[in-house]
């Protein structure tokens, strides 16, 4: 990888890379942009194949992050965090203080959160060396039924945007992913009489939601074929691609996964092609950056579940700008982001005395 080439490509403004010798840890701290205020994003465990593939996806989640908060209307910018390897250990405490550490080291510019491969009992880990993160488990938490909430939503506008209306009574919804978010997303639409099919790599996860809400289990990847309304990707990113989109029979993507596009230009325009209305990732599932937005500012629970149910218009919105311009919703996603940062970043700037006293 030409890293400076892909840094300029992307946009980034700084890339840390972090290593403990005690503890073995090996992180990555991404940050994309911060027009408009600090760069949050979560800290994702995983067991990448290569240093290269963290990196990359470290890249790839911040900018992400950028759009994400740009769109959902929040004064933050985007950043992300990766810790290499096996999330399934149980020696987190130093690992994760660790990590806080050079979290620290960034002095504010970067506030971490939870994500993939990692829950709240490690955020109050990083929080023992640094202020600079959110998800805490005695404030707002689990951000996952904030991050359904806005899938939903995205579900609903979706609906509307192709079908009319946006009662889901009686339309199939294909879920892939049953972990925290698959599970919340499950909830909302069995509660408006939607039918579900489900998968997961993890058996005891379609089981829950087979049972809490009556769904049908398929066997890992045959989720793609399944004929449904609605396909809602909520596992990892990169499942939108040559060999997934052919086999697709709904007339509707929208989930919770981060970029779900393999290659964005290349598998937006071949949904396109198959008149598959695509729910822009990065829109849908702002909900959980607005969970962990909501602890800084102070909100209330209930307060981040309105701001939630807004990205019902932002991603009516984006569809708007799509059919108006004649481009593909997720360029129209970037448009509407880019048009925010675009103006922030225009602002007169206004200058404290001069020079500074100290």
């Amino acid at each position: 990888m030409k890293v400076f080439d892909t840094l300029s490509e992307l946009g980034h403004e700084q890339v840390v890379l972090c290593h403990d010798k005690s503890t073995g840890y090996r992180g990555i701290i991404a940050i994309h942009d911060t027009t408009l205020g600090p760069a949050l994003g979560g800290t994702r465990f995983w067991n990448y194949e290569s240093d290269d593939a963290a990196i990359t996806d470290a890249l790839r989640l911040s900018r992400g992050m950028t759009y994400k908060n740009a769109v959902a209307g929040l004064n933050l910018g985007g950043g992300k965090s990766v810790i290499i390897g096996d999330n399934r250990t149980a020696n987190r405490e130093m690992i994760f203080r660790a990590h806080g550490r050079f979290v620290e080291s960034l002095g504010g510019r970067y506030v971490t959160a939870e994500d993939v491969g990692t829950g709240t009992a490690d955020m109050d880990y990083v929080h023992m060396e640094t202020e600079y993160v959110a998800g805490l488990a005695n404030k707002s938490g689990d951000p996952s039924p904030v991050t359904a909430r806005g899938v939903f939503r995205s579900i609903q506008a979706s609906a509307q945007h192709r079908w009319g209306s946006s009662d889901l009574k009686g339309k199939t919804v294909s879920i892939m992913g049953c972990g925290n978010v698959g599970r919340y997303l499950a909830k909302e639409l069995t509660a408006v009489g939607a039918k579900l099919v489900v998968s997961d790599i993890r058996p005891d996860k379609v089981q829950a939601v087979v049972k809490e809400c009556g769904a049908t289990a398929v066997d890992g990847d045959a989720i793609y074929a399944q004929k449904a309304d609605i396909f809602a990707p909520c596992a990892l990113g990169g499942i939108l691609n040559d060999d997934t989109i052919p086999k697709l029979q709904v007339e509707i993507v929208c989930g919770g996964a981060n970029n779900q596009l393999l290659e964005p230009k290349k598998h937006g325009e071949a949904l396109e092609k198959r008149n598959i209305l695509y729910g822009p990732d990065f829109v849908a599932n702002a909900g959980g950056v607005i969970n962990v937005y909501s602890e800084l500012a102070g909100w209330t629970h209930e307060r981040s579940l309105r701001k939630a149910d807004e990205i019902f218009d932002t991603l009516l919105g984006v569809y708007a700008i799509a059919k108006e311009d004649g481009i593909p919703t997720y360029v129209a996603a970037d448009k509407l982001a880019e048009k925010r940062l675009a103006a922030v970043r225009g602002l007169t700037k206004t200058w404290p005395q001069w020079p500074r006293k100290s």
